[in-house]
């Protein structure tokens, strides 16, 4: 009860402004409720920074319910998608994870920019933003200076992606019959499981295509998201032996935490894709999950428009160039070799 009390009026907040742009987003779903809810956090954020009585309920929306959101996704798939939509784009994934880490050391050297930072914003920018960041903070001892500076670049670029990849893949011609080719690009290209989904939700709506492109990108960024665990495990490991090799290791601090690393509600999702491909089997018609996936959306929206609460987009321009051009220079490489690969294997 006392949990419901800290919370509701936060929860108030995001649902007035999510559903206003759920309602706006079937009016113009060129633009999509997802992004309408984004922009207008980060408008009200201008003029309205929430006390402690909202704050636990907003943070509560851009979390927990997004990550509940992804979990009721899973109503809607079945696993023999999810294994050949990830098995498609592992040579993309490994690829973009690849290119993104690269970049980050090679600026961190270039441009003297703090190894953390660089650490931070590689791995947000290649995995899974705010959650890899998350997950990868407490190994490598940034401080909460470092890890807020790393998650407002990776959101700055993951609302540009949101707002400019829909058009842009328009623009480049993507196939507007089939949410395949553009949700492989969304969920390789693009970094947080949030702008993953209201990217890819903006071009269903855009072309009428249901939840395909959502299903598709969502299912690639999980794949993707696995990726934590073997980063994080590698720098676990680097930054064990190099205490050890200064004298100062630590028994706990530094440890590799499976649990830390990997987000559950990857296997809840998981687990809600098995119950629906169990039930398919059995004759269960796809209309009888549909409820769940509509308020999948509903929750996202829900999600965005707390993160848009939750920007500061103003503080974010003056706290530093050099890790807003490491972000743009990790973004602009993955988004490059994912349209590449996509090319080059056929899908675009």
């Amino acid at each position: 009860m006392n949990l419901i009390k800290e919370k509701y009026k936060g929860l108030l907040v995001c649902l007035a402004i999510a559903i206003p742009a759920w309602i706006l987003g079937k009016i113009f779903p060129i633009i999509g409720s997802a992004v309408i809810a984004i922009i207008a956090g980060m408008v009200i954020a201008l003029f309205w920074q929430p006390g402690k009585t909202f704050k636990p309920g907003i943070t509560f929306t851009s979390k927990k319910i997004l990550q509940y959101a992804v979990i009721l996704l899973g109503f809607g798939l079945n696993l023999n998608v999810i294994f050949s939509t990830g098995k498609q784009s592992l040579p993309i994934i490994i690829c973009t994870i690849s290119t993104s880490l690269i970049i980050a050391f090679a600026l961190h050297k270039a441009m003297h920019i703090d190894s953390n930072i660089s650490t931070l914003i590689g791995v947000g920018s290649s995995i899974c933003g705010g959650s890899a960041i998350a997950a990868t903070a407490p190994i490598i001892d940034a401080d909460d200076d470092e890890v807020a500076q790393a998650i407002s670049v990776i959101f700055f670029f993951n609302v540009l992606a949101a707002l400019l990849f829909p058009m842009f893949g328009h623009f480049l011609g993507f196939d507007t019959t089939s949410g395949e080719a553009f949700g492989i690009f969304a969920g390789t290209a693009v970094n947080d499981t949030s702008s993953v989904t209201a990217t890819a939700s903006t071009w269903d709506s855009m072309w009428n295509l249901g939840s395909e492109t959502l299903n598709t990108a969502v299912t690639v960024k999980l794949t993707r998201t696995l990726a934590i665990i073997p980063i994080t495990l590698v720098l676990s490991l680097i930054r064990a032996r190099s205490a050890s090799k200064a004298g100062t290791a630590d028994s706990s601090a530094n440890k590799f935490s499976l649990k830390r690393a990997f987000p559950m509600f990857i296997l809840y999702f998981i687990i809600a894709a098995i119950i629906t491909t169990v039930c398919m089997s059995m004759g269960v018609s796809a209309d009888v999950f549909a409820p769940l996936k509509e308020l999948s959306k509903f929750f996202i929206i829900m999600a965005m428009a707390a993160i848009g609460l939750n920007s500061n987009v103003v503080k974010l321009i003056k706290s530093g160039g050099k890790p807003l051009l490491l972000g743009a220079c990790c973004w602009v490489g993955i988004t490059i070799l994912s349209l590449g690969m996509q090319h080059v294997m056929g899908i675009w």
